[in-house]
């Protein structure tokens, strides 16, 4: 189960409950192959036995095509029910009639595998209701196959959720890969190399990883072979997997819009491929939701682009291939450079082609680097004219081949066209009129040639071009939604706006020598985006740009010659996203546009940035605390602000009146000392590089569920909410006493680690006094000496439990001290070290991994104290309890440290103390009421923690949340 194990004890957690509101319903979902099944199978066997009722259903997607089908699978169900009349059924509404009843009466465990229509929902569970206690397993390529079944439209409806499955990570993946090739997990260090390139291919897909393995152990396969295999084809077993997900769309339209896109839409923005696909025909209003929902697609959150597995993105373009495999001109599709050249060389162009793209720049590049054979199949690079192609572009040949207008002149149906510094003679009349999407990078020409037919074009992109002025005849594009002129460097204007009515969105970023953008721009009524960033020439934006009613992006980053900003652009109530970052303006500079944009005073800030502003980026703009105005109460909508690299050395005031702001980011401000009272409405802060930061707190102080980055901070020691680090000599001896800490010696600390939220420790040589860390409801520090203290009466030697034994009556434990004498032996790298607490009585444990730990020799005996506190009985006397202690020294990032382990290199636990600590219901105040303040008092409620396994509950820094594979999504990181 290699991958798995997050995902078994989520279903674990599920089935564990059987109480009459526990969820009843789970539906794991994911593309095809990546293991739905076979977790389901492997729950089902250890589990069902617990059930009155179970069965395991199959592969129904395969199996259910028809109503004579769909009575076998009731059939089984009731026979593996025990329903003795099983066999005299012969109608599908009296098999459900009879699996309701039976769901409904007893405790069941039913797993229904491969669900593809939510009519085969009805006709196995029915709609009457789940008996108190069953449990329904669905397992489907559909995140939304529950969401229209019949039986949770009834009054009384079962609680469901849904559980992704996601591929496995790179390490896993080749753990997978070596045990179907070796049946083992580690690499050969001959064949890791080629192995890991095939580990690239599966991209975290089991089944890939599985069927490709599996051919190094029972075909006598090599790595090379199947590398060479994969240049050609995809494996079939791969194939007829993936190929029932494309079988089963339930519309042509939809299967057309999966070749389109997996040939030349991924990878590219949402709304800009849905506009084209659908102008070209190819897409419903709802088809990219349709490939969503069937784990066909993904839509990255962050950067709304379209994503797909590369296995996924082969099948597409293997089914294009299929058209005609040996005549490239009869396919609809041309994306591989070898069939592209033989098409236009040989004039052979016919009006089945509607998408045809070239990118000769980065074909030269692939060619020059020299690309895997694994990579050549990916742009199907591996046929029969590849060489002929190679020798036109060869280096010892510049002469680059020319084509024939001409050429495009029978594909009447051509509806997608990139040209990317393709060398092209002869007229632009002979391009077909019916272009939605022209996109030709270093156009060499300085305008568009006026013949060219633009009537029905949706997207126009001539980045990197040579154009000095868009066209000497002006026209008017009445379908034009997007408009690229970024990077040509000779541009100095772009004339008219006249021309574009129905415009969305214009980029002239690098357009380095633009020195104006016309008044004209006012009459785009539809633009959305407008993105002007590094035109350095541009000395002020058009005063019409407040008539842009629909403009909901403007980016005007680099922009170092800009002047003020219009005072119109108050009346710009659709702007929710303003970059002005790198302006480098010096805040003493008057008449700057920052400084008229950010006014001193509120009464003035009304006439500067729009109300309706929820994303604001001012990075690397020089902007001291004294250039911010009182507050910023007039953005009341304001969620995301970017201060990156400016000289402030505290939190600007103005920005604590930002009650609704989730995401801060003051990436590398390495003057800024503290930030206090930070709105508590953040949930991301990005503080990594702040190196002289020491405290970040938050107002109101109610502790928030929120993410923290904050690599490279030497001198930081408290984030509220999260952790605190403090000089023992400044700690209220109150404190002190209330934990237990009297007449103790502690150590300085030299050599300390500090955890970062990316999974490793910062080291800090520098000598340190006694500190204490706090953090998850814990205490902890380092004593002097080489013994476990005696008023520790609970001992063990590390290898035996104990068992606890109050000496004060009536009183709950609400804390215990733990204090642990350990060693490593073996010490060339330090890592950080997991404890474990274990209440063998209840059988629940606590794992904490500290944020901190502190460097030690081999063999130095470290004595390491720590409280926990503790507030439901999750300890009381005679529970029988045992500590240990691990940690592994050879590790090259979080994700790769093992633990609990046996070996020299492991750390060794010599001996443990636990000393109770008792409430004291007479004290008026509590001495550790800030502290429990952060809700971080340790109790068996799964929210508090991660789940490490069933009973385990994981204690440990606050690392971010990261995607597990890169064809999903990640968060965004400040370069």
């Amino acid at each position: 189960m290699i991958g798995m194990k997050s995902d078994i004890n989520t279903i674990k957690v599920f089935l564990k409950d059987d109480s009459s509101d526990n969820t009843q319903v789970l539906t794991l979902w994911g593309m095809a192959g990546i293991g739905k099944t076979y977790l389901a199978d492997y729950i089902f066997k250890l589990h069902h036995i617990k059930f009155e009722r179970s069965c395991f259903l199959e592969d129904i997607e395969r199996r259910c095509t028809s109503s004579d089908e769909l009575l076998d699978l009731q059939k089984r169900i009731l026979k593996d029910f025990q329903d003795g009349s099983w066999m005299d059924v012969q109608d599908t509404n009296v098999g459900t009639y009879k699996i309701e009843k039976i769901l409904l009466r007893k405790r069941t465990l039913l797993v229904l595998d491969g669900i593809s229509k939510v009519e085969q929902l009805d006709a196995l569970i029915g709609t009457k209701g789940l008996h108190p206690g069953c449990k329904l397993i669905i397992t489907s390529k559909s995140e939304s196959i529950t969401e229209k079944c019949r039986l949770f439209e009834t009054e009384v409806s079962p609680k469901r959720m849904r559980h992704f499955l996601e591929g496995l990570d790179r390490k896993e993946s080749i753990q997978l890969l070596h045990w179907h090739a070796y049946g083992r997990n580690e690499p050969n260090e001959d064949d890791k190399e080629d192995s890991l390139k095939v580990a690239k291919y599966c991209n975290g897909h089991p089944l890939a990883l599985k069927v490709l393995g599996s051919s190094i152990r029972y075909e006598d396969a090599t790595w090379d072979e199947i590398l060479e295999s994969l240049s050609k084809k995809i494996h079939h077993d791969i194939q007829e997997v993936l190929q029932i997900s494309f079988d089963s769309l339930p519309h042509e339209k939809d299967k057309e819009l999966f070749k389109f896109i997996a040939c030349f839409f991924v990878g590219k923005d949402k709304e800009f491929s849905e506009e084209i696909l659908k102008a070209s025909g190819k897409c419903r209003s709802f088809g990219i939701k349709n490939l969503t929902n069937r784990c066909l697609l993904t839509v990255c959150p962050y950067s709304n682009k379209l994503l797909m597995h590369q296995l996924l993105q082969d099948l597409g373009r293997y089914v294009v291939h299929q058209e005609s495999p040996e005549k490239p001109w009869k396919r609809s599709l041309l994306w591989h450079h070898g069939d592209f050249v033989t098409v236009l060389q040989q004039k052979k162009g016919t009006t089945k082609i509607q998408g045809l793209v070239l990118d000769m720049k980065a074909f030269e590049d692939d060619t020059s680097r020299g690309s895997s054979s694994v990579d050549d199949y990916n742009n199907f690079k591996s046929f029969p004219f590849i060489n002929w192609v190679l020798s036109l572009c060869s280096p010892s040949d510049n002469q680059q081949p020319v084509f024939e207008t001409l050429a495009f002149s029978e594909m009447s149906n051509l509806r997608l066209l990139q040209l990317n510094y393709v060398k092209i003679r002869g007229s632009y009349k002979n391009l077909p009129k019916g272009l939605r999407w022209l996109c030709m990078h270093g156009f060499p020409l300085s305008f568009i040639p006026s013949e060219l037919q633009m009537e029905n074009m949706v997207a126009l992109d001539m980045s990197n071009s040579n154009l000095q002025l868009l066209w000497k005849k002006p026209k008017v594009l009445k379908s034009l939604k997007f408009l690229n002129l970024s990077g040509c460097p000779k541009l100095l204007t772009v004339g008219s706006f006249t021309a574009f009515p129905v415009l969305e969105r214009l980029t002239l970023a690098g357009c380095i020598n633009m020195v104006e953008v016309s008044e004209s721009i006012g009459n785009c009524h539809r633009l959305v985006v407008l993105n002007m960033s590094e035109c350095h020439q541009l000395k002020k934006l058009p005063q019409t740009i407040g008539n842009l009613k629909n403009l909901r992006e403007l980016l005007i980053n680099g922009c170092i010659n800009l002047g003020e900003f219009p005072v119109e652009m108050k009346d710009m109530e659709s702007l929710e996203i303003l970059e002005a970052n790198n302006i480098n303006i010096a805040p003493q500079v008057s008449s700057s546009a920052i400084v008229k944009a950010i006014p001193r005073s509120v009464n003035s800030y009304s006439i500067s940035l729009p109300k309706s502003l929820v994303s604001l980026s001012l990075v690397n703009n020089n902007l001291s605390n004294e250039s911010f105005p009182v507050d910023f109460i007039g953005l009341s909508v304001l969620r995301i602000l970017y201060l990156d690299r400016n000289p402030i050395t505290s939190l600007p005031d103005c920005v604590r009146s930002l009650t609704g702001l989730e995401t801060l980011s003051l990436y590398k401000c390495k003057m800024l000392k503290t930030i206090l009272c930070a709105p508590n409405t953040i949930k991301i802060m990005l503080i990594s590089h702040c190196e002289t930061l020491e405290k970040v707190t938050f107002y109101p102080d109610t502790v928030a569920r929120r993410y923290i980055f904050y690599n490279d901070i030497v001198s930081l020691t408290e984030i509220q909410g999260q952790f605190k680090m403090q000089a023992i000599s400044e700690i209220d001896k109150v404190i002190l006493v209330s934990l237990g800490w009297i007449n103790l010696e502690y150590v300085n600390y030299h050599g300390l680690h500090i955890a970062c939220p990316v999974g490793t420790y910062r080291y800090q040589e520098k000598m340190q006094s006694a500190q204490i860390l706090y953090e998850h409801g814990i205490f902890s520090t380092y004593l002097k000496g080489q013994e476990v203290p005696k008023s520790f009466t609970h001992r063990s030697n590390g290898s035996s439990s104990v068992i606890l034994h109050s000496n004060t009556k009536n009183c709950r434990i609400r804390g215990l001290n733990v204090c642990i004498k350990s060693s490593i032996s073996y010490s060339p790298m330090d890592a950080p070290i997991r404890i474990a607490i274990r209440n063998l009585t209840k059988n629940f444990s606590w794992i904490y991994q500290p944020i901190m730990y502190v460097s030690s020799e081999p063999n130095e005996v470290r004595v390491w104290l720590s409280h926990w506190m503790f507030e439901n009985n999750e300890f009381e006397d005679g529970d029988e309890v045992s500590v240990h202690l691990n940690a592994k020294t050879d590790y090259g990032s979080f994700y790769n440290v093992k633990h609990f382990g046996d070996g020299q290199e492991y750390a060794h636990l010599k001996e443990y103390g636990i000393s109770l600590v008792y409430g004291d219901k007479n004290k008026k105040e509590d001495p550790l009421a800030y502290y429990k303040s952060w809700n971080h008092i340790i109790t068996r409620d799964v929210s508090a923690a991660k789940i490490f396994s069933l009973n385990d509950y994981l204690l440990m820094p606050h690392w971010p949340i990261m995607y597990k594979r890169d064809y999903r999504s990640a968060p965004y990181w400040p370069k």
